[in-house]
């Protein structure tokens, strides 16, 4: 058995700002908060959370779409990769962000979920709060 979780928020930048944000290590840390490692193509690895996250670029649709496998320390070596498929939609001048999470092993979505908002969405409105030329 394995879980799903989805959550949503509106960011206030373009989608394409926060796509090559989320793909670059080092803007990727400052809008989390934790040290990431990032790549642009399929295939290529990640890390983020300072470590705490690890996985690869499965599919991109530069602007709209970023599919990647994703694990954490919680996993167990006998856990499967679980995937996170990142979608964004213009909203106006807004993006947004919709994180859907599956493959989770069981009993962890909760958790995951919580960190998404906590460690995720709350950052990221803040980090781009005021970019993109947006109050």
């Amino acid at each position: 058995m394995s879980e799903q979780i989805k959550v949503t928020a509106v960011i206030p930048a373009e989608a394409g700002t926060i796509y090559n944000a989320w793909l670059n290590g080092k803007e990727h840390g400052a809008m989390t908060g934790g040290k990431a490692t990032a790549s642009t193509k399929i295939g290529g690895k990640y890390t983020a959370g300072d470590g705490y996250i690890s996985g690869k670029n499965l599919d991109l649709i530069p602007g709209k779409r970023i599919l990647q496998s994703w694990r954490s320390t919680e996993f167990s070596d006998t856990d499967p990769d679980s995937f996170l498929l990142v979608k964004m939609e213009p909203v106006g001048s807004n993006t947004k962000l919709i994180l859907i999470h599956f493959e989770i092993p069981d009993g962890q979505g909760a958790s995951y979920k919580k960190g998404w908002l906590d460690f995720y969405l709350k950052p990221m409105k803040n980090y781009f709060h005021g970019r993109d030329g947006k109050k």
